[in-house]
């Protein structure tokens, strides 16, 4: 698996695409349903041969049911000059999400209830949502608000609400192994960066990664609207959930903030070491916190009807400065967050991958090394030269038990240099592989 290795070194170059392929999504509307959903699933597919799947509005998924196809194709606010005083062209964000069609003639005092702005920071529009109850409404920054005047004015918003289907998409890399690893995603924001487009775009530049080699694992990559997204494809897809052995949500990983893991509900499953052992080794700062049942998809992975070990791997989390806002835009991106969240995925990946269990060939007492030519040879090149001590953790607890995760831990040695030990002993024949 040192493919890996070779996307982890260009990590800086697919950082920049990454960011271009955010830019190209950033204009399109998107919702839990409709049009903008299936276009920006259209872009992905540019990249990957992603499967698309359609589930009827009224379709029942557990305790859900999947709501009504939302589409818009214009809203506006015009005061009596004819002048747009709010613009959806302008911003996607201007209209709550799901509003449903409206076209009226309303004075400022009728129209206020429907305006929607942030008083603590008065240049940011607010992102809101009306998904499962049928209203309309527009939002804009509390400095626009201001300026409004009394007078008389047209209200419009060309949106549908109708039978159609919630669509997501999903890719599957078979590997070696019938076991899974699951990476989900959503894509049901509409134009903001870090929650989630960030996480839309690292997840396909992954997934393009993997797509090119060989792997132990076979992996899942899903990209469905948060919640009812995620709820929908579990309810179809319970004959698969035994394979899954582990998994992360990818969200909010696109700005210059440090690392952040949210362990899964078990606390120490593989998935919560695996991350943990790549941050404590990442020369930068990060963030641990314990599994909470709120936040993006992950609560739906750990709900006791379904127990799956998924954690969520970020950036700045959730509740983020300009979190929900108009600020969460391509400025608040930074090329070198993307492209360091690539390389961290990336080095989750690979200790997956090369987490394996050995037996010491040679079990009573140390091996001769030197008599095996092994002084002369060369580990894991530059970076890990001949290891006198990573060799020695490995030759003591290779008993069938300890994975080469278990020896990194215990020896607090990075992952790779403990696989890179290993090899070199398994390649003279003082290890098998169990």
């Amino acid at each position: 698996m040192e493919e890996i290795n070779e996307f982890i070194k260009n990590s800086n170059e697919v950082g920049k695409k990454i960011f271009a392929f955010i830019e190209e999504l950033f204009p399109i509307c998107r919702s839990i349903t409709g049009n903008g959903v299936r276009e920006t699933m259209g872009m992905i597919k540019n990249h990957i041969p992603l499967e698309l799947h359609e589930v009827k509005s009224g379709t029942k998924v557990f305790d859900w049911t999947i709501p009504k196809e939302w589409n818009i194709k214009d809203a506006y606010i015009k005061n009596s000059k004819g002048e747009r005083v709010v613009d959806f062209k302008e911003n996607n964000l201007h209209v709550m999400n799901y509003s449903v069609p409206v076209h009226k003639s309303m004075t400022l005092e009728e129209l206020k209830p429907y305006l929607h702005t942030i008083k603590d920071h008065k240049d940011r529009i607010p992102y809101l949502t009306s998904y499962y109850s049928e209203n309309w409404g527009f939002c804009m920054s509390e400095n626009k608000f201001e300026e409004l005047i009394e007078d008389k004015y047209e209200v419009v918003i060309d949106s549908s609400l109708e039978d159609g289907s919630l669509t997501y998409g999903e890719y599957y890399i078979k590997g070696e192994l019938e076991d899974e690893i699951l990476f989900s995603t959503y894509t049901c924001h509409p134009s903001m960066c870090n929650d989630n487009l960030s996480g839309v775009a690292l997840i396909t530049f992954i997934a393009e990664a993997l797509s090119k080699i060989k792997t132990r694992y076979s992996y899942r990559f899903l990209f469905a609207p948060e919640t009812i997204g995620s709820i929908t494809w579990l309810s179809r897809n319970e004959d698969k959930l035994k394979n899954i052995k582990m998994g992360l949500v990818a969200t909010c990983v696109g700005d210059g903030g440090m690392k952040n893991y949210k362990r899964t509900k078990f606390h120490d499953a593989q998935i919560d070491r695996i991350v943990e052992k790549v941050l404590m080794h990442c020369n930068d700062k990060y963030f641990i916190a314990d599994f909470f049942p709120w936040g993006s998809d992950e609560r739906q992975f750990a709900s006791p009807g379904i127990n799956l070990p998924v954690g969520s791997l970020m950036r700045s989390c959730y509740g983020f400065n300009g979190y929900h806002t108009s600020a969460d835009n391509l400025s608040y991106m930074s090329i070198e967050g993307l492209s360091d969240s690539y390389k961290t995925y990336l080095e989750v990946i690979y200790t997956i991958e090369n987490n394996k269990t050995y037996l010491n060939l040679n079990p009573k007492c140390e091996p001769q090394l030197g008599k095996r030519g092994v002084y002369r040879m060369i580990g894991g090149g530059s970076d890990y030269p001949f290891d006198e001590f990573a060799m020695f953790w490995v030759l003591n607890m290779s008993d069938g038990k300890h994975s080469l995760l278990d020896i990194a831990y215990k020896s607090n040695m990075d992952f790779k240099r403990i696989k890179y030990a290993a090899d070199t002993l398994y390649k003279v024949g003082l290890l098998k592989m169990v």
